[in-house]
């Protein structure tokens, strides 16, 4: 049975905004009352080298590029109301793309309106209505590729113009398909109570958001706009949810704070490498700790987490399913250490370590190469340092090796100073840091002493 098509009459969309309208933002329209939302414009030519991965872990579908870059990411919460927008001057490329994505979207649209030199300078966006036959031949190239295509073609005007509502009710009243108005950001839509006067006076079928949504998606909410300050928060924990590339979820948050980009939180905002840095400029890090938990057990269950830890030979790499845990570890001690004085004691080379990043959820693999041999655990770890621990883990129970683990004793393989670390508490560190307070006479130490001055 096929798939209902997606209703574009009397509906509020989202619209499609570059580095804006991806998958947190989408998700965060449709919670504050979005019926539609669009995707960034993605073009034919990088889609059409994706592949289309099933992620376990985030539990959404990917489209990966060849460079492992994630280019396109969706869930099955939109998948009825998500518009794959698309960027194209090729028929066969965009049939292919469609034929791609048609499964995880409701829609393909395809972008006719674009007047920017590099969507136009190939043939895309705006270029294509001095070209009907091409776009005849794109519209045309399958009846069953996509549930729907729409066309929304746009003027050469820039988002600085007003909105030419007369323009919009003419090209309504000329036509029988739906048609969508766009604009009035600036000044004819502030609320959801908008929507209606501007659709009623534009004479559309719909009505799309564009930066109105991007300031404050709660404008789709018929309760009223929000604080932003609560609709960042909320962006944010979908951003963390689903993995969002952090400068992606930078970019998105900068445009909500408008004017207050340079205030005391937009400049932590700014400078935060991480989503990690930017939930804590958000006071957000327990619900970012819990949500990389939860991540982690995911992975542990579609990796296996039960194995038996016992080594395996995968080709020529030895693997066992071990994980590095901070916690079974003293302070300052780690496996890759042990590991390297073990190499060092035995006149070996120094251990090599490969790391590899996986797309889907940004996990670490390492292998370690050892005397001509390799190692490497078969979990994925959050980060490089505990990947290539967890290969060097693997190394070391292999060869019999002590590791470092809390209660095996003496090794011999680290000084006692490092194996004691802090055990002697903060005042013992302390001393280990200023050793010259303990050669000064117990008086002089005193503001009110003799030595004082």
């Amino acid at each position: 049975m096929a798939a209902p098509r997606l209703s574009f009459s009397n509906v509020t969309a989202l619209a499609p905004m570059v580095r804006v309208g991806t998958l947190p933002m989408r998700l965060l329209a449709l919670d504050y009352g979005a019926d539609v939302v669009y995707c960034e414009e993605l073009i034919d030519l990088k889609m059409v080298q994706c592949q289309r991965v099933v992620n376990d872990v985030l539990q959404t579908v990917d489209f990966v590029a060849p460079d492992d870059r994630v280019m396109f990411r969706t869930c099955e919460r939109e998948k009825d109301r998500v518009v794959f927008q698309m960027g194209t001057a090729d028929p066969d490329r965009a049939l292919a793309v469609a034929r791609l994505v048609e499964k995880d979207v409701a829609a393909v649209d395809v972008n006719m309106g674009c007047p920017k030199e590099y969507s136009t300078k190939g043939g895309m966006g705006a270029a294509l209505l001095s070209d009907p036959e091409k776009i005849e031949a794109v519209s045309s190239s399958s009846d069953t590729a996509w549930p729907s295509l729409l066309r929304h073609p746009e003027e050469e005007e820039r988002p600085r113009h007003p909105v030419h509502c007369d323009y919009i009710q003419a090209v309504a009243r000329a036509v029988s398909i739906p048609v969508i108005a766009n604009g009035g950001s600036l000044d004819l839509v502030k609320t959801n109570a908008d929507v209606a006067e501007f659709r009623a006076a534009c004479g559309a079928s719909s009505v799309m958001l564009a930066r109105a949504a991007m300031w404050n998606a709660s404008v789709f909410s018929s309760r009223g706009p929000l604080p932003v300050e609560t609709v960042m928060e909320d962006y944010l924990r979908y951003a963390i949810r689903y993995d969002n590339n952090a400068f992606n979820t930078k970019y998105c948050l900068c445009q909500m704070l408008r004017d207050k980009v340079e205030s005391v939180l937009g400049k932590q905002v700014q400078a935060s490498q991480t989503n990690a840095e930017i939930s804590e400029a958000y006071g957000l890090q327990a619900f970012y700790q819990q949500t990389q938990d939860e991540l982690q057990a995911r992975r542990d269950a579609s990796q296996g987490g039960g194995q038996p830890e016992r080594p395996v030979m995968d080709g020529d790499v030895t693997t066992m399913a071990v994980r590095f845990e901070r916690r079974e570890y003293p302070p300052q001690i780690t496996p890759k250490m042990f590991l390297l004085e073990w190499s060092r004691k035995e006149k070996l080379e120094q251990p090599q370590y490969d790391t590899v990043q996986r797309s889907q959820d940004r996990s670490f693999q390492s292998t370690v190469t050892v005397a001509g041999r390799k190692y490497r655990s078969s979990l994925w770890e959050k980060s490089k340092k505990f990947a290539e621990q967890a290969s060097a883990i693997v190394c070391l129970r292999t060869l019999g090796v002590p590791e470092g683990r809390i209660g095996e004793g003496e090794s011999g393989l680290v000084c006692k100073r490092k194996r004691e670390g802090r055990a002697d508490g903060p005042a013992g560190a302390d001393r280990r840091k200023r050793p010259h307070v303990a050669s000064v006479p117990e008086e002089t130490q005193s503001n009110g002493g003799p030595g004082a001055v």
